[in-house]
């Protein structure tokens, strides 16, 4: 529980301009925060939203322009010490104040690690050469659609997850002879249902992408410095002028072990996205939490999860709150596929898919210890809009519920809402 009050005298530094960040900045504001906000970050850019980096920015659809969340005078007006370009190096946890790498020294009243994720760069031979990338800042996102703004080239994605068959995606559409290589035995395996698998790699297939599955890459082959190839287990070697690599990433925790915080998969965090020191917060993509939804520590990768963290924390640090309950969402878009996931899944729950399979609109329903837990949703924007209230409210539908023959998601929110509205207070 919130004990300090904060005054007009009191400091709030931000670590970390991603969206977490930024939103953290604008939340505490709206929650009528008066006192000093700071917000710091290592990137020369304005906040800036990522997911268009890999979907319609580097498909040329999404101008430069508008990849910032806010223009550069909402800060001034709002009051909001923005600091780009300069990093904070250590945190005097004892006297509550943070080093910048510029020299300067800020006091906190309370102090949020929205530290984000770095990607994870190949390790293998040649795995830094010329011609060979990782996607996480629009300088990224440039790179690599300066190469596919050029003629048509051999493009690998290393990498089947969302990010690596968004760039897939937008190779392809571009006229690139495109392949993707995934180690596990489908794409976007720890993501999705097998049905949903099936039904992207279709698509991708009919726009002439290449899937390999169940192989490793061994190394990289150059030509005078850069890529030239993708050497696999197999010993087969596919022909590359350009290489992305989405291969995960890792959370940035370097600030919160050298100051002593616990960390495990992230910056571990409390119910209230409290770290053990109270004068800390941790949130968005580097914090490993206690999901109510998962019923076990999870750390996420969604904009979604990081706005709903920094409102939460906004939100207990001026009026108190609850424990963090947001319902998970997630989102990619593929081609002419939407696909929507609202909830968490585990490998082992129980599914129903509604819709056929085989077409490109269906969704899958996932449960566990019979109750519905997720819902995985292509091109069926009401299904997904309808799962998420339901898995935010009390009543979940159960398997065999679900199997009825009347039985939609959408009608199961309306009557689940109207028996909400009717219980007496």
């Amino acid at each position: 529980m919130q004990t300090h009050r904060f005054t007009s005298e009191d400091c709030i530094v931000i670590v970390g301009t991603g969206q977490a960040g930024h939103q953290a900045a604008v939340s505490l504001r709206e929650q009528s925060f008066a006192g000093r906000v700071v917000l710091i970050g290592d990137e020369p850019d304005l906040p800036y939203q990522r997911p268009p980096l890999s979907k319609g920015y580097l498909a040329g659809h999404t101008p430069a322009e508008a990849l910032p969340l806010r223009p550069e005078e909402f800060y001034s007006r709002h009051s909001i010490e923005l600091l780009t370009g300069d990093s904070v190096t250590a945190i005097i946890r004892e006297k509550c104040r943070v080093v910048l790498c510029s020299g300067k020294e800020i006091d906190f009243a309370h102090l949020i690690l929205a530290v984000g994720t770095e990607p994870r760069s190949l390790t293998v031979p040649g795995g830094r050469a010329q011609g060979v990338f990782t996607l996480k800042t629009p300088a990224d996102a440039d790179s690599i659609r300066e190469r596919l703004q050029g003629p048509s080239q051999n493009v690998v994605i290393i990498g089947g997850g969302f990010i690596g068959m968004e760039v897939a995606a937008s190779a392809a559409a571009s006229g690139h002879n495109t392949a993707v290589v995934e180690a596990s035995d489908r794409i976007m395996q720890r993501a999705v249902d097998p049905a949903v698998s099936s039904c992207v790699a279709r698509e991708h297939r009919s726009h002439g992408v290449t899937l390999i599955n169940g192989v490793a890459v061994t190394a990289l082959t150059l030509r005078n410095g850069a890529v030239s190839g993708v050497e696999l287990d197999t010993g087969a070697v596919l022909r590359a002028d350009t290489v992305v690599a989405g291969i995960g990433v890792e959370p940035n925790i370097a600030l919160a072990q050298a100051s002593n915080l616990a960390t495990f998969n992230g910056i571990e965090v409390d119910g209230q996205l409290l770290t053990d020191d109270p004068h800390i917060s941790a949130i968005g993509d580097c914090a490993n939490y206690p999901s109510v939804h998962a019923g076990r520590r999870v750390r996420l990768e969604s904009v979604q999860n990081a706005v709903d963290h920094a409102r939460h924390v906004a939100r207990r640090l001026m009026h108190d709150s609850g424990p963090y309950a947001s319902v998970p969402w997630f989102w990619t878009h593929q081609f002419d596929l939407n696909i929507q996931i609202a909830g968490l899944a585990s490998a082992d729950d129980r599914t129903i898919v509604h819709g056929d399979s085989e077409s490109s609109s269906f969704s899958v329903l996932r449960f566990r210890n019979d109750l519905l837990t997720c819902v995985e949703s292509i091109n069926r924007p009401s299904d997904h809009l309808a799962a998420r209230k339901i898995l935010a409210g009390p009543r979940r539908p159960s398997f065999s519920e679900v199997l009825t023959a009347d039985f939609t998601l959408k009608s199961y929110a309306k009557a689940a809402t109207n028996h909400t509205n009717t219980v007496p207070a």
